[in-house]
């Protein structure tokens, strides 16, 4: 299990086909980690569960394609 600890602001998220999908704003709360919005196609936050991410190294990746993630998260202005 991940630990929300491991997971930085200004990290990279990549999807598990290694596409860029984010870049991490903060943590928001214990399980959802808040996009950066300058990092957004739309200008928007995006939220995504912790539960996504596979592992952490120097970047957050996650155990879902990046179709499967922009389909799935959810969005905040």
């Amino acid at each position: 299990m991940i630990s929300a600890e491991q997971i930085r602001e200004h990290m990279e998220v990549r999807a598990a086909d290694g596409t860029h999908v984010g870049t991490v704003d903060h943590l928001d709360g214990p399980t959802r980690i808040k996009l950066t919005k300058l990092d957004s196609e739309d200008g928007k936050h995006h939220l995504i569960p912790i539960d996504w991410v596979d592992h952490v190294d120097a970047h957050v990746h996650l155990s879902k394609n990046a179709r499967d993630v922009r389909m799935q998260w959810a969005t905040i202005n």
